[in-house]
Parts: structure tokens; C-alpha cells; sequence
């Protein structure tokens, strides 16, 4: 066998596990987003939607729900600043990543009742936030994981390229979060009609296990689905006149 087959054995193993375990996650992040969407009545991973509500509900005079939903937007935001935080020089960042989760869900399904409806709300908008370090890319193609506009848009640019001649269709990849999404949706909304506040029990539990198994996935490998930063910008010094 030669080193350059054995490189693409090795990237096509690390594809398909990228792949299953971002299916995985979106499926987990639809069911939430569907069922906290029906429990609080407001989007807990949707912050363009947040942002259009809080807009109109100011315009209509509703300064108090406004100001609940811009306080989403800063725990969406605190999310993912903790989530690479809690990564940070981890040698299994995703499984640190969904015990995060895993640990927020727990407390948005323990705070229930009129009274913490808002503490609850912001809790899963937090574990939303959270769960977009878990991966964060997929052999350097951008995946996201609570959001799947972008993913979308790349799919079809991804498309447009193909058809006009473009060799590479990895951008097939890009649909994998949205199915995931689609179908945890499905499944947390006729979870939470049948289960009310209870179905987040089941999104907890569900987070626990891709965690558990998420641990077995060697770390290497889950630090190659860590943001990669670019390099320093390299400064030419102009060369003087001759």
C-alpha cells in the first residue's frame, strides 16, 4: 500500500466519523431547538429570528419581552465564547464539550414552572451556544451546527460550482446538519406535544450518550474538529530604490 492511498484510507475514516458525529449533534440541537421553541415560545437557537422579534416587539411597545430576548442573544453569545473556553488545550474537546451541554440541559429540564420560565429559556439558548464548539469543522470545510443558513448557502454554491464545471463535491457535505436539524426537529415537537417540559429530560439523556460515546473517539481526532486558525500574517517590507 502506498503512503498516498493510505492517506486517503485515513481522511475518508476521519470524514465518516466527522460526519456521523455532526449528525449526531444537529439531530440533538434540532430536537432542543423545536421543543425549546414550543416551551418558551421563543427561538433558542434562531438568533436572526431573536434579533426581528426584538425589533418588532420594541416597535410594538413590548420593551419587556424585547429586552428578555436580547438577553438570549447575549447567552447565545456567552455559549459559544464558553464552549471554546471549556475546549481550550482539551484533549477531548468534543466529548468536554457535550458534557457542557449535557450538564446545562440537565438544569433548564430541573427549573421549570411560570416562574423560571425565563431562567429555563436562557439555559437551553446557553447549551445551543455551547454545543457549536463541539465541531466546528469537517477536514477544513466549515460545518455549523445550530445554524444551518450558512451550511445551506454553501450547499448551494457548492451546486452551482458542480454544474458549471467545478471537480470537487465535498460541498455535499454541507446538507448533513440540515437533515440533522430537520429531523430532530420533527422529532422534539411531537416529543414535546406528547411529553410538555419533560422532553428536555430526553434531550439531556440524548446528550449524555453521544458524550459517552464521543469519549471513545481518539483525541487526536477530535482536535482536528477544532477551528483552525489562520496563520500569522506574514509583513513584506517594501524593498527600497535603487
Amino acid at each position: 500500500m502506498t503512503i498516498e492511498r493510505r492517506r486517503r484510507i485515513i481522511r475518508r475514516r476521519r470524514t465518516a466519523i466527522g460526519t456521523v458525529l455532526v449528525a449526531a449533534i444537529s439531530f440533538l440541537a434540532g430536537m432542543t431547538d423545536a421543543a425549546g421553541l414550543l416551551i418558551a415560545g421563543s427561538f433558542v437557537s434562531f438568533m436572526s429570528g431573536n434579533t426581528t422579534r426584538a425589533a418588532v416587539a420594541l416597535a410594538d411597545g413590548q420593551t419587556g419581552y424585547a429586552v428578555i430576548l436580547l438577553g438570549a442573544l447575549l447567552m447565545f453569545v456567552a455559549g459559544n465564547a464558553l464552549g471554546i473556553i471549556i475546549a481550550h488545550n482539551a484533549t477531548r474537546r468534543t466529548f468536554r464539550v457535550l458534557t457542557g451541554v449535557t450538564v446545562i440541559l440537565g438544569v433548564a429540564a430541573i427549573v421549570t414552572g411560570p416562574d423560571f420560565a425565563t431562567l429555563q429559556f436562557y439555559a437551553i439558548v446557553l447549551a445551543m451556544g455551547l454545543v457549536n464548539a463541539a465541531v466546528e469543522h469537517i477536514e477544513g470545510l466549515p460545518i455549523g451546527l445550530t445554524y444551518v443558513t450558512g451550511g445551506l448557502s454553501r450547499f448551494g454554491r457548492g451546486l452551482g460550482s458542480w454544474i458549471v464545471g467545478a471537480p470537487r463535491r465535498d460541498w455535499i457535505m454541507q446538507i448533513v446538519p440540515w437533515l440533522g436539524m430537520a429531523t430532530g426537529g420533527i422529532c422534539g415537537a411531537f416529543l414535546e406535544r406528547a411529553l410538555g417540559a419533560s422532553v428536555l429530560w430526553l434531550a439531556c439523556a440524548l446528550s449524555a450518550l453521544i458524550a459517552i460515546v464521543v469519549f471513545f473517539i481518539p483525541p487526536r481526532l477530535q482536535k482536528r474538529h477544532a477551528h483552525r486558525s489562520l496563520p500569522p500574517p506574514v509583513h513584506i517590507r517594501p524593498r527600497s530604490g535603487l
